[in-house]
């Protein structure tokens, strides 16, 4: 359910998305996972899900963040090209989960990553994000 066309309230949902994104122990937590977390297999990605692991805190704050962002476009609150101009980090998070999101939903919830995966194929503009993601994601796990 996309909604039609932005107007003056995506812009402020919009800039207030930006504005919780640059939160201190918020941005600890993304430049934490963009940095560090590429998981090369199932294992690796199912391990960040232990409490003990030193990258839990910043996995659960950044995939329920952006699963709380993306759901606003699923449920016609944001249309969904206008946020994905300049809101597609989540999607990058995404896309590294993604060949193990079935294994995660089973250890964790089966709504895990539900939005993102929604918004992943939404509309041209996220498949087109996915694309370039993906393909960063097996240059650099290639390059490991």
């Amino acid at each position: 359910m996309n909604k039609p066309a932005p107007d003056h309230h995506d812009a402020k949902l919009v800039l207030e998305i930006y504005d919780l994104r640059r939160e201190a122990v918020m941005r600890e937590s993304r430049d934490h996972i963009n940095r560090d977390f590429w998981p090369k297999d199932e294992a690796e990605a199912l391990a960040v899900l232990k409490p003990d692991h030193p990258q839990n805190r910043a996995y659960r704050q950044t995939s329920t963040y952006w699963e709380m962002v993306y759901g606003m476009a699923k449920h016609g609150v944001i249309n969904t090209e206008f946020l994905l101009e300049s809101n597609g980090e989540g999607l990058l998070l995404y896309a590294r989960v993604e060949p193990y999101v079935e294994a995660i939903r089973k250890q964790t919830s089966p709504r895990a990553f539900q939005n993102a995966q929604w918004i992943a194929g939404s509309c041209d503009l996220a498949k087109a994000i996915m694309a370039t993601f993906r393909g960063r994601i097996t240059q650099r796990l290639a390059a490991k």
